[in-house]
């Protein structure tokens, strides 16, 4: 059996709740179980469709690496402009998966041609607040 079809076996057999746990963990640590914890009281079930959804079929989706999702992620953070808390979290997951300091602020000064001179400056400030935080 291929390697690619291995893994896509061994992926299917994880439970998605199972698997967005461990893709949780391996990206955003400690900051990513912080969320899931603080969604507990007012919607747990929002809590668990993050984990299966978004980290249990989308980031363990064998199409792009760890690096480049975080790169997508915190790009469209940053444009949307609105997204401070997430952008903060997916700033240190970035970090956490070997982005450098240099790729994320490369990538949000990026963002300016497509979402304008305050996003840009924006996600540069949360990236400043995050790199202090996590020196």
């Amino acid at each position: 059996m291929h390697e690619t079809t291995k893994a896509a076996s061994a992926a299917q057999q994880e439970s998605r709740l199972a698997r967005g746990r461990r893709m949780l963990s391996a990206i955003d640590g400690r900051a990513g179980e912080n969320v899931i914890q603080s969604l507990a009281d007012i919607a747990p079930d929002f809590a668990q469709y993050l984990l299966e959804f978004g980290f249990g079929d989308i980031y363990a989706r064998p199409g792009l690496d760890l690096r480049s999702r975080e790169i997508a992620t915190i790009a469209a953070l940053t444009a949307i402009g609105h997204a401070q808390p997430q952008l903060k979290v997916h700033l240190a997951a970035g970090l956490n998966v070997g982005l450098t300091r240099e790729e994320i602020v490369e990538t949000i000064m990026q963002m300016a041609l497509y979402a304008g001179f305050p996003a840009a400056l924006n996600g540069l400030f949360a990236a400043r607040e995050v790199f202090a935080r996590e020196s």
